[in-house]
């Protein structure tokens, strides 16, 4: 798991993992918390003494959170505002293109396939010429481009998952060998 030096207004210097933040703000001493929801994890002291107590109990709710709720996306949910047509997230076209040794255009759709720690790949699902092109067609090709990315958002939410779940139990192992 990610972690990241921290210094606070005391001095003191932690080593605190992704999705735990520092809060200190006139008498509010803290480390909140923020994966499946956020909570204020209290240094219960003016003057930072408390803070490696509250960091130990915030890594400690983090740890418990992300064993039982599914990571964060980072996937795109929504058209971008800019898009010009009403297609969802990661589909394009229809794309129109004159092929090499033909006379006859084709039309296809665009599917960007995302892969959790590679690099997304693009899959081209087929509709027609301009001969053969029919809104039918065009609304077959449509469902299974819709399909084939709603198939590639769940795999790459469940490798997600996984992955951010072993890298817990990795930190869970550093802390109990730390506390020993």
């Amino acid at each position: 798991m990610k972690v990241r030096k921290i210094k606070i207004f005391s001095g003191e210097e932690f080593e605190v993992p992704q999705g735990i933040q520092r809060i200190d703000h006139r008498a509010t001493h803290g480390w909140q918390l923020r994966y499946g929801g956020t909570k204020l994890f209290s240094d219960h002291t003016p003057d930072g003494s408390g803070a490696a107590a509250s960091l130990q109990r915030a890594t400690q709710e983090l740890l418990k959170r992300i064993a039982r709720l599914p990571a964060p996306s980072l996937l795109q949910r929504a058209p971008s505002v800019n898009k010009s047509n009403q297609l969802p997230p990661g589909i394009t076209g229809p794309v129109v293109r004159m092929r090499r040794d033909s006379q006859t255009r084709d039309c296809s759709l665009m599917v960007l396939i995302p892969r959790f720690g590679d690099k997304p790949q693009r899959r081209t699902i087929y509709i027609g010429t301009e001969n053969t092109y029919t809104v039918e067609r065009y609304e077959k090709a449509l469902e299974k481009a819709v399909a084939m990315r709603r198939e590639a958002e769940e795999a790459y939410q469940k490798a997600s998952t996984r992955a951010k779940r072993a890298a817990a139990r990795e930190m869970k192992a550093q802390l109990q060998v730390g506390a020993s």
